[in-house]
């Protein structure tokens, strides 16, 4: 399950600093900039029930690793109605929407 509180929701969350609120289908380019980046996603770690991500599946992400991934250009496409309308203080309703989720257009490898 994703969502800070592992409740399958993007919420706020006020012990969440680093605010997992942008829900996103990851891609291998997010995956593997992600991992180059200090954060695992792919590897399962079974001693925290963390199955391991891989393309196509839906993840709660940080605010601010989306943000870095949008000016690498390997941002994972939103979901927006999964996605905190909390982020809108600090990500603008435009770059979210020209990386709106959209399965007919989205090619996840």
């Amino acid at each position: 399950m994703t969502g800070y509180e592992r409740d399958g929701c993007c919420g706020s969350h006020p012990a969440d600093v680093s605010r997992h609120e942008v829900c996103a289908v990851m891609t291998e380019a997010f995956l593997t900039f992600s991992r180059n980046n200090g954060n695992d996603l792919i590897t399962p770690r079974p001693k925290l029930q963390f199955p391991g991500l891989e393309p196509g599946d839906s993840w709660c992400l940080c605010v601010g690793r989306w943000a870095e991934a949008v000016e690498a250009g390997v941002a994972p496409p939103v979901v927006l109605e999964a996605t905190n309308e909390a982020v809108l203080d600090e990500l603008d309703m435009e770059t979210l929407t020209d990386n709106e989720y959209d399965p007919a257009e989205h090619d996840l490898a």
